[in-house]
């Protein structure tokens, strides 16, 4: 059973709004194990230009999902969002169910997720607004790249099951994939 966090910035969470929320995102509840301990967490924001901004973060053991969606229909980027986090899934399943021993999403061991915020532009003088820590847990860079695929960030940072060092995979402009091991 999914339990929800679901906060408003710029807006009041009506009891609507928070039942149709449940509803929508309860239904990716078949994808896992009854067993799954899974928190969902909702920001809810509305902009002075009227647009609604809905961020759902669903952080596991295993892996972590998030989608976010900007449109002047609330109702419309709730839905939106929810359809976003099932492609995830899916998109998920089919590759993991495509590597060799593997017994799916329900089953099989992925090491977490991590979600990373990058600014877009550094200024001079520009401050760390927000610091993350990580978890670094031991894969291959294989499993690395599909963990940066399933985040929706172009790079990601991994503990080399191998060699035991900090290495970083990352999606290049031609649309392959670069690896940056340490020493």
């Amino acid at each position: 059973m999914i339990r929800f966090n679901i906060r408003g910035e710029n807006i009041e969470v009506t009891l609507a709004i928070r039942d149709y929320v449940q509803n929508k995102v309860s239904k990716i509840e078949r994808y896992f194990n009854d067993d799954r301990d899974i928190t969902a967490h909702v920001n809810l924001k509305v902009y002075q230009n009227k647009n609604a901004k809905v961020e759902v973060t669903i952080p596991m053991k295993q892996l972590t999902l998030r989608a976010e969606d900007t449109s002047q229909d609330m109702y419309g980027s709730i839905d939106l969002v929810v359809d976003k986090l099932e492609r995830q899934i899916r998109k998920y399943k089919t590759k993991t169910n495509r590597r060799k021993n593997v017994k799916g999403v329900k089953d099989y061991p992925v090491e977490e997720l991590v979600d990373f915020e990058v600014t877009e532009e550094v200024e001079e003088g520009a401050k760390i607004v927000r610091t993350k820590e990580i978890d670094l847990k031991p894969m291959d860079a294989e499993e690395a790249v599909l963990q940066m695929e399933m985040s929706g960030h172009d790079f990601f940072i991994f503990t080399d099951a191998d060699t035991e060092s900090t290495s970083i995979v990352y999606l290049r402009e031609d649309g392959n994939y670069g690896l940056i091991e340490t020493k």
